[in-house]
């Protein structure tokens, strides 16, 4: 089982890599392809709403056929095929479908982890577990950052995707050989997604995942590399070097969620007072956009700190989901979050599309505005939960 989680883990490595890798690709997508900031988001956005939109079905198959299965299958044909239409691509157009098709392979892995947690480990250290696996899974974040940059400048964009649709295949081959599926509950998987929808205290963790996610998604996947080209002239190497940051600060923020709400005693604190700290970060990037230097960096570095929250609210989530359940449960969380972080991205294609482009800083004040407004919204939801800890 710890062989098979590993490679999940791996899997999940690849999955935050796909998720954020556009952003230093930007300058050269541009150059060569002519895709513009408006199609690079789309292209995001399609990303998120293929993997929200697999979710459901996901949970199905994860609660009848098991995680081996789900989760080598679709990342062989989605995430290595999407790779592969990514590496021959002549335009705009080929890359959307290349990161929708990529979208639906990275869909069942991190759920496909939690599942396993869930039901051979004890709730009380499935935050801790949960928070971990997004963590080192981050480190895929890091990798599409300055290392990205330095390996396209080396080789190429092309031969660099070929190589990842070399690695994703391989991915899921290990996934198909070394995961097992555990146990099945008594009773088997009875229920629906309807069952869960009907559960009251679900419902604010639920507007919780619509907004928490998003903010930081959407910045270190696509917008901070357009915003430190557009504000500051900044170079690939530039731009990987602020991604960079901002990964190494979403790496650090899942590690230190984990353990939090033992520590503290309470999740919903813990959740509300970190989103609470995000939103402050994205009214001082509005305020101050062209600021420039550490301040800025350090604004994106607190947001991605900050902003880690998504798997102490699916922990937070998880806690009143019935066992039977698990699979959906999880899935259904995960829906609501990365399908809101896709809308996102479209939404904010469009404000970006529609804000005056004088000064050039004035797109991205607009977008720092949306995110924290959005944010703001969804912890006044959210303050009216019920607090669980397991």
């Amino acid at each position: 089982m710890r062989a098979g989680i590993v490679c999940l883990v791996l899997a999940y490595v690849l999955s935050q890599f796909y998720r954020a890798f556009l952003a230093v690709l930007t300058p050269v997508l541009k150059s060569e392809l002519g895709a513009t900031a408006e199609d690079l988001a789309a292209a995001s956005g399609l990303w998120f709403l293929a993997f929200a939109l697999m979710q459901l079905p996901v949970g199905w198959a994860l609660d009848h056929i098991g995680p081996r299965v789900t989760s080598a299958v679709l990342l062989a044909v989605g995430g290595g095929g999407g790779a592969l239409v990514f590496a021959t691509a002549q335009g705009p157009g080929a890359i959307s479908l290349a990161m929708a098709l990529i979208g639906v392979g990275c869909a069942p892995v991190l759920m496909a982890a939690y599942y396993i947690f869930a039901r051979i480990y004890s709730p009380a250290v499935f935050g801790t577990l949960a928070g971990a696996v997004i963590g080192i899974g981050s480190l895929g974040n890091i990798a599409g950052s300055l290392p990205l940059a330095w390996t396209v400048e080396a080789f190429g964009w092309r031969e660099t995707l070929f190589a990842l649709a070399a690695v994703t295949l391989a991915t899921a081959a290990a996934i198909a050989l070394l995961v097992r599926d555990p146990a099945k509950p008594e009773g088997g998987a009875k229920g629906s997604v309807l069952d869960l929808l009907k559960m009251p205290a679900l419902w604010p963790v639920l507007v919780m995942m619509v907004v928490c996610y998003a903010p930081a998604a959407g910045l270190r996947g696509l917008w901070i590399g357009p915003y430190y080209t557009d504000v500051f002239a900044a170079s690939a190497a530039q731009i990987g070097a602020a991604t960079l940051v901002m990964g190494l600060a979403m790496v650090a923020g899942n590690f230190a969620y984990g353990p939090l709400d033992r520590a503290l005693g309470t999740r919903k604190g813990v959740i509300l007072g970190g989103n609470l700290a995000t939103a402050a970060c994205l009214l001082a990037l509005w305020a101050f956009p062209t600021a420039g230097g550490l301040g800025t960096l350090a604004l994106f570095a607190g947001i991605g700190l900050f902003g880690a929250s998504f798997p102490m609210v699916i922990a937070h989530g998880r806690a009143f989901v019935p066992p039977q359940l698990m699979g959906r449960g999880v899935t259904l969380l995960n829906f609501f979050g990365l399908g809101a972080a896709g809308i996102a991205q479209f939404v904010t294609g469009r404000i970006h599309h529609a804000a005056p482009s004088t000064p050039p800083e004035a797109p991205y004040a607009a977008l720092f505005l949306f995110f924290a407004l959005a944010l703001l919204a969804g912890c006044a939801v959210y303050a009216f939960a019920q607090d669980r800890t397991d």
